[in-house]
């Protein structure tokens, strides 16, 4: 076999081979089980790991259990071949108001696009920022950062992903510049979290340390990673587009529309009332997620808001607006469903109660090493911990509590612990295929994750190099 001619499989086979693993992985790890109990963080009652309270509980082998469930009291069960089936159908359940979103997503953008109104204000950028590229594209990371970091911004941004891409190829770069071109700086902003509600918030709570406190570390971490983000992005596109290496995901895989045709677009009136609409819906969607509490059901139906509005406003007849419905409900069928897949991971470790085990092993392996190694291995735990739990809350839930007390006996601040969280769960997420929002980002793009995976690997490895630097930092300076 020639070097570099290994390929991932498909994602749905890629995912359900890790769901295989992980069944198979139920037989021969111990199972065990921390007790939890019910605490208010923040006016939310959420259920959180009481440390010290780990339990081994003994399996039960049947030749039953082998292929169908066999639950008996006080024992833990493997995943039995019916258990492995229907961990998707769960993963689909579980998942399920994200998967709408997702759906919904795609089919209120269809419309959007088919309007042309997001063609003409590329066409009108593109004039605008003739001679200052850079400046435009520096514009949008920042923003983008920004928003991930201070309000946790991460679902909001699959629309805009076709519209960044135009505007890059348009500008002479590949599609995968233009795709990195808004998921690197979500998650930079994601994992350095200055305000994010969904991850360090959560965390501060559970380690009970103030709210907002450390935040400015955390900017200054901000701007570092976008200036350390930005300029690898920039050194890609610019050997792109200087011809000095080959595009590393073809042109043809995403079709849009050519440069004549952009020049060709005007701005009009009608446009400009869709893009009123577009904005000021989704500045009302994004206030009411921070102020009043919205999920994805609510997120959902202020999309489909949208929709009737865009409908309304250009005129299109109903058959067509259907038309077009339905054609972006079918281009997300597989994005949604990743989705739903990447969680039957987690449903496999939850019920076989491998899950505490390995939360247990590795706090006790932590205990070990010196401080700064210590404080390094959290990061490393929870960038591992985030491949199972693609999930900032829940993994926090899983997580805080263990490295709480944890980061005591070692002397290690409780903020420094927080920060180790944010750092694993934030940077992992560019790499990991069970992250079902990366997924299904890349299926809008019409990216193969292992082609994503070759561009982000290196700028991964440099963001981890940044984390254990700015952690030993951390703990010289008693942060």
């Amino acid at each position: 076999m020639r070097p570099g001619s290994i390929k991932i499989p498909p994602v749905f086979i890629f995912l359900f081979l890790i769901i295989l693993f992980a069944s198979l992985f139920s037989y021969v790890i111990p199972s065990g089980t921390f007790e939890r109990e019910s605490k208010m963080y923040h006016k939310i009652e959420q259920t959180v790991v009481k440390p010290g309270t780990y339990k081994v509980i003994p399996k039960h082998y049947s030749l039953k259990g082998l292929f169908l469930d066999d639950p008996q009291e006080g024992r833990a069960t493997p995943i039995s071949i019916m258990g492995l089936l229907t961990a998707i159908p769960k993963g689909l359940q579980h998942s399920a108001a994200l998967v709408f979103f997702v759906f919904i997503i795609g089919a209120v953008f269809n419309l959007i696009i088919e309007t042309k109104t997001i063609h003409a204000v590329l066409a009108r950028l593109i004039a605008m920022f003739r001679n200052s590229t850079t400046l435009l594209f520096l514009i949008i990371y920042t923003a983008i950062s920004i928003g991930s970091a201070f309000m946790g911004i991460i679902m909001e941004l699959i629309p805009i992903i076709p519209i960044i891409v135009m505007l890059a190829r348009q500008k002479g770069y590949d599609l995968m510049f233009g795709f990195g071109l808004v998921v690197l700086p979500l998650f930079v902003g994601w994992s350095t979290a200055t305000t994010n509600p969904y991850n360090v918030q959560i965390a501060q709570q559970i380690a009970e340390v103030p709210l907002g406190s450390g935040m400015l570390l955390r900017t200054i971490l901000l701007v570092l990673g976008i200036g350390i983000g930005f300029s690898y992005l920039m050194w890609y596109g610019n050997r792109v587009k200087n011809k000095s290496r080959k595009p590393m995901v073809e042109d043809s895989q995403n079709g849009s529309m050519s440069k004549d045709e952009f020049s060709d677009l005007k701005l009009t009136r009608k446009h400009l009332w869709i893009l009123i609409a577009l904005i000021m819906g989704y500045g009302g969607i994004l206030t009411a997620i921070q102020y009043m509490g919205w999920g994805m059901i609510e997120m959902s139906g202020g999309f489909l808001g949208i929709a009737i509005i865009v409908m309304l406003i250009s005129g299109m007849s109903g058959e067509r607006s259907m038309e077009v419905f339905t054609e972006g409900l079918q281009v997300m069928i597989v994005p949604a469903l990743v989705i739903g897949v990447a969680r039957g991971i987690s449903i496999v470790m939850m019920e076989s109660q491998i899950m505490d085990t390995i939360l247990f092993h590795t706090s006790n392996t932590l205990s070990e090493f010196p401080k700064s190694m210590a404080t390094m291995g959290m990061l490393v735990f929870q960038s591992f911990l985030n491949f199972c739990i693609p999930s900032a809350s829940g993994q926090a839930l899983v997580s805080m509590p263990l490295m709480t007390p944890l980061a005591d006996l070692l002397d290690i601040s409780r903020q420094t612990a927080v920060l180790a969280f944010v750092f694993g769960d934030g940077f992992s997420n560019m790499i990991i295929p069970t992250n079902g929002l990366l997924i299904a980002m890349l299926s809008v793009a019409r990216i193969p994750f292992e082609k994503w995976f070759r561009f982000a690997l290196p700028i991964y490895l440099i963001f981890m190099l940044f984390s254990c630097i700015m952690l030993v930092f951390a703990l010289w300076t008693g942060y």
